[in-house]
């Protein structure tokens, strides 16, 4: 069995931004030659998400502004805040949104129902951040 890691780096021009990485997700498992296996794609920011859904403009424009509605930009409703901090919204978004996902390979491409793509969302934007892709498989 092979195993592969590369890593995306990402710094976002806005403080909240969902990114289909689905292009450099693929570009990587070319990369590696790999036919049958799994990928995970992992947010390596407690401040980041990794989510998989449809590419839909309205959609995204929902999830922020449900995510929004959920745990507000409020720096000073948080705790965790006080200590200078302003984005303890940023971490409750990231745990809504979730940390990785996995993706099956088959035929050497990644295995997704109808509509799926991957996604990088950031919630504390505006500095470099890394996701890792890491590929296991024959």
């Amino acid at each position: 069995m092979k195993s592969y890691r590369e890593y995306l780096y990402f710094t976002t021009s806005k403080r909240v931004e969902l990114v289909n990485i689905t292009p450099q997700v693929d570009t990587i498992l070319k990369k590696t030659q790999i036919q049958e296996g799994l990928c995970l794609v992992n947010a390596m920011h407690i401040t980041a998400s990794v989510f998989i859904n449809d590419d839909e403009g309205g959609l995204h424009q929902d999830f922020s502004a449900w995510l929004e509605k959920l745990a507000p930009y409020t720096p000073d409703k948080y705790k965790h805040n006080l200590g200078g901090e302003d984005n303890a919204d940023a971490h409750l978004k990231r745990t809504i949104m979730g940390r990785e996902v996995v993706v099956a390979i088959t035929g050497g491409r990644l295995d997704f129902g109808p509509w799926e793509q991957i996604f990088y969302g950031e919630f504390d934007g505006q500095r470099k951040k890394r996701v890792m892709v890491k590929i296991i498989g024959e």
